[in-house]
């Protein structure tokens, strides 16, 4: 049998990140080695940031026109009001066709090292122009939508003003639109005023789950940083839901055994309001997902070898969601554009 050396290297880091996790809370005076608040957006140097090109992106953000059918935008599955998701299982596409997996919310992807559930778009700008032309989703020409926002002349003047004369093309688009996701942020929750002084911003409740996140119930283990991703991938034993049957996840990128069925780990800041949860929708509420996790899973095969049952209290379980839900930030406010 060959020795799959990647596998020994994971389970080696996560053992030891398991049994640092498990033992940080020991006392009050190590707490505060694992909190991380959350660091300023940085920008690629070939998309630097400006305001106009920020809102140039949320007008292309919210605009139908971005679709074949001119009726699916970037918001229709990533809604601000639905946690910058869509609060569907899994999500609808072009033509009213579910799809196999669930909208993964916009919040803080500007802090992901890879973008979209299996990890095959490398950047925010290579996952805006994804969509526009995926025939499932969005089912978009880029030619012929070059041509729409042409002969539209507001954009026109966006285009020439953020990115010069001429420039209007689908690279810019998708840097524009990633420029605005960008902006997209989960801060200042009650998490962080926890640990910026406000011994009161959490309750006792959530402070024990905190205790548990970082310890027995291992979740900081993938959940870790500051906006709780390692951005890395795991089969952590969700069962199938709705049209695929099968969904291999990382493998179809990677080709690699150890990857199959596993997916990204998500952010955990303001999960609140992206339910439901997993790749695809399987688990209805943040209880549901304790509770998955607590009886160890649903399937075994190439599961993580970390993903075993928990034998949490019902109280525990409880806390682990109060604590889920000091991860809110401040609100994320957006107005809808007036598009051209």
């Amino acid at each position: 049998m060959e020795f799959n050396f990647k596998r020994l290297w994971v389970v080696t880091v996560l053992c030891v990140v398991g049994f640092i996790s498990a033992e940080v809370f020991a006392d009050d005076s190590a707490e505060d080695s694992v909190y991380e608040p959350v660091p300023a957006m940085k920008h690629p140097s070939d998309n630097t940031w400006s305001q106009d090109k920020e809102e140039l992106g949320k007008m292309l953000y919210f605009d139908p026109r971005l679709s074949g059918s001119n009726w699916i935008s970037c918001a229709t599955c990533h809604n601000p009001g639905l946690g910058w998701s869509d609060g569907l299982p899994r999500t609808i596409g072009d033509e009213q066709k579910e799809l196999g997996r669930h909208s993964p919310t916009i919040i803080n992807s500007g802090y992901f090292e890879v973008q979209m559930w299996d990890g095959r778009k490398k950047s925010l700008e290579d996952q805006a122009k994804g969509p526009i032309a995926a025939s499932v989703e969005m089912n978009q020409d880029y030619d012929e939508l070059i041509r729409e926002l042409k002969s539209l002349p507001g954009y026109v003047r966006s285009f020439d003003r953020v990115f010069g004369k001429n420039a209007l093309t689908i690279d810019n688009i998708a840097k524009a639109i990633a420029t605005f996701e960008r902006s997209v942020i989960s801060k200042n929750a009650p998490y962080d005023k926890y640990w910026e002084g406000d011994k009161s911003a959490m309750s006792a409740s959530a402070v024990n789950g905190m205790n548990l996140f970082f310890g027995k119930a291992k979740c900081a283990i993938c959940h870790n940083g500051p906006v709780f991703t390692d951005s890395g991938f795991h089969n952590i034993g969700v069962k199938p839901a709705g049209p695929l049957k099968v969904d291999l996840g990382r493998y179809n990128e990677s080709k690699d055994d150890f990857d199959k069925g596993a997916f990204k780990t998500p952010g955990l800041r303001d999960i609140t309001k992206s339910a439901p949860y997993m790749h695809n929708g399987s688990e209805a509420t943040l209880q549901d997902v304790i509770e998955f996790y607590d009886r160890g899973g649903d399937t075994k095969e190439n599961v993580s070898p970390f993903i075993t049952p928990l034998e949490l209290t019902n109280q525990e379980k409880m806390d682990l969601v109060e604590f889920l839900k000091a991860l809110d930030g401040d609100p994320i406010l957006v107005t809808f554009p007036m598009l051209p």
